[in-house]
């Protein structure tokens, strides 16, 4: 008999619910929850946090499957909740109970993150998945290749299991007809998770027994443990698994000798913990399988990723990248520059798709095709990758230029003074001895330098003492402020410091929230033409294609495709008379073989 015909569901919510009026009821909830667990001291806010989030599902499970005991919790949190907090969690609980179950359960669990104390949710890498991902990140796997009615699937850092819920529904639907205690034995095989909290592994996989609960009542089975709480980075991996999937915790890691050692192959300079978990997955995913992770798009770009970058290719390229892109305020952890991106272990190198993903709410998002790139013959370096659709004709271009500001006879440094570091020195008004001091905001957003220094604690001088030669800059350079966001209009901001300036002051003192282009030996191209062609549009949208955080950094900028020297010689000209940005722009555009 099929088990549609014998098994009696969870209650699903009456037709007429007004799903939208409960959404807004329970994310008003969770601010009141949350503005409850600031009151709580921090040394009790976890185990609070976890005794609510209990109460919560515990309610919900009442409502949805009135017969269901939830097994016992990993570990039992210290203390007990207030009448006041109980009361709020279970109404809480009771009211998810009208939203569908995979949403509820959802919610509820997430429930704890968003109590945590932000400490804590650092140090564990633990933020909130929408569901909009979520399902995004699976229907990648699904494209990718992954058949539900067999496949094994790990998350490794599982959190409160939002990965492991769709997962599961989604493997169910795969062998509906079969018997109950097929289908449960099948997922007790085959989904698993790890944690590292406890908590979050028990809400896990008490949401995980409510929404298999009719396959328990069923078969009449004991229900399998799907999360083992453990430290993932210290588990023997084995190449077991069709799908590793999900949003590894992110944020620096101090990682002990043996650590650096195991995972010293994707290791450059400080380790963080999504770039770990990388290879995490890479060690258990079968030969053939592949990896779904949600991750910054730093990934793609940063240096400290560079190792990461050319492991996954070598062992594991990527299939398709999905850049999100949030409307402001929709998600409260969701790092606005982060993407989806599937890797084929095993698989060879090609061109692969990448879209942008619009999220329009928690729950839903729009796909917009924006074309194939290719990976770098040296995969270390920045993955060029499109972040809108005019970008692809841009890098199609851009992966044939082989010329780097190393080859125009320039490297990049940071403005070596620390300002706090050297406040003492600091002066108000000139004087001998003194030397203008360079801060940000004389890079002006349309290119020009002007000597200022008119935000708080920035003095427009500083007195070199005894040893603080290596301060002083004598030399033209091309300035580049550090920190810029992909909302401005502009991502590179330059400006050229001149020689004429530098010598009317015995030399200059740059801070260190500028980056200097410096000559490295003869320089092929004037640092006039430098600043120019940082400033045109066409090289900030290739800057675009490359960086995936806030900071320009001197890896980035060393990374940029550029024309060769030989073919500088029309901007050499037009700078020299000083011509419009547009006429440069459009020689610019010209040698990059985009159409103006």
């Amino acid at each position: 008999m099929k088990a549609s015909a014998r098994l009696k569901k969870p209650m699903a919510p009456p037709a007429h619910i007004d799903l939208e009026g409960r959404r807004i009821e329970l994310a008003r909830a969770r601010v009141v929850a949350r503005a409850w667990s600031e009151t709580v001291p921090e040394s009790r806010r976890t185990s609070q946090a976890a005794l609510f989030s209990r109460a919560a599902i515990e309610a919900f499970a009442a409502v949805i499957v009135p017969d269901l005991a939830l097994s016992a919790p990993f570990v039992t949190p210290r203390g007990k909740l207030d009448a006041t907090a109980r009361q709020l969690a279970v109404s809480i609980g009771r009211e998810a109970a009208a939203l569908p179950m995979l949403e509820g359960c959802h919610f509820l669990t997430s429930l704890y993150t968003t109590l945590l104390p932000g400490k804590e949710r650092s140090a564990l890498g633990a933020f909130y998945t929408p569901p909009a991902l979520v399902q995004r990140l699976l229907d990648l796997a699904s494209e990718g290749g992954v058949d539900w009615s067999t496949a094994r699937v790990l998350d490794p850092a599982s959190g409160g299991g939002a990965f492991l819920l769709e997962a599961a529904a989604r493997m169910r639907r795969a062998l509906d007809g079969s018997e109950p205690a097929f289908i449960l034995a099948q997922l007790g095989n085959r989904l698993s998770g790890f944690e590292l909290d406890p908590h979050a592994a028990s809400l896990s996989q008490a949401a995980l027994e409510i929404i298999l609960s009719d396959l328990r009542i069923g078969s009449g089975r004991d229900m399998p443990v799907f999360v083992k709480v453990c430290d993932t980075l210290e588990e023997t991996p084995a190449e077991l698994y069709d799908l590793v999937i999900g949003n590894p915790p992110y944020g620096r890691v101090t990682l002990t000798a043996a650590q650096r050692a195991r995972f010293a192959r994707s290791l450059y300079g400080h380790a963080n913990l999504y770039g770990v978990f990388t290879d995490i997955a890479l060690r258990w995913a079968r030969p053939g399988g592949v990896i779904a992770y949600l991750t910054p798009t730093s990934m793609l770009g940063g240096q400290y990723y560079a190792a990461l970058r050319k492991l996954l290719a070598d062992k594991a390229p990527p299939v398709a990248i999905d850049f999100v892109h949030a409307r402001r305020g929709v998600f409260e952890d969701v790092l606005q520059e982060t993407l989806l991106a599937l890797y084929c272990k095993g698989g060879t190198r090609r061109r692969f798709q990448v879209h942008y993903l619009h999220v329009d709410n928690e729950r839903e998002a729009r796909l917009t095709k924006n074309g194939k790139v290719g990976l770098p013959t040296d995969a270390s370096a920045p993955w060029l990758a499109p972040r809108e659709p005019a970008h692809v004709g841009l890098i199609k271009a851009a992966e044939g230029m082989a010329t780097r500001l190393a080859d125009w006879g320039y490297g990049v440094s940071t403005g070596p003074l620390v300002w706090n570091r050297f406040k003492p020195q600091m002066r108000a008004r000139a004087g001998r001895g003194l030397h203008p001091l360079i801060w940000a905001e004389a890079v002006t957003a349309d290119g020009r330098f002007i000597f200022r220094a008119n935000k708080r604690n920035h003095a427009p001088y500083f007195k070199p003492e005894l040893g603080d030669g290596w301060l002083v800059v004598d030399r033209s350079c091309v300035l580049v402020q550090r920190t810029t966001a992909k909302e401005q209009d502009r991502r590179l901001i330059a400006a050229e410091l001149s020689q004429a300036f530098i010598d009317a002051h015995g030399g200059v003192v740059v801070e260190n929230h500028l980056n200097m282009v410096r000559t490295i030996g003869a320089a092929k191209v004037s640092p006039a033409a430098v600043a120019a062609v940082l400033n045109s549009d066409i090289v900030d949208q290739v800057f675009r294609c490359i960086s995936g955080s806030v900071a320009v950094s001197a890896f980035e900028l060393e990374s940029i495709p550029l024309p060769p020297a030989s073919a500088m010689a029309t901007i050499e000209k037009l700078v020299a008379k000083g011509a419009s940005r547009g006429t440069v722009e459009k020689s610019l555009r010209a040698l990059y073989g985009v159409k103006a």
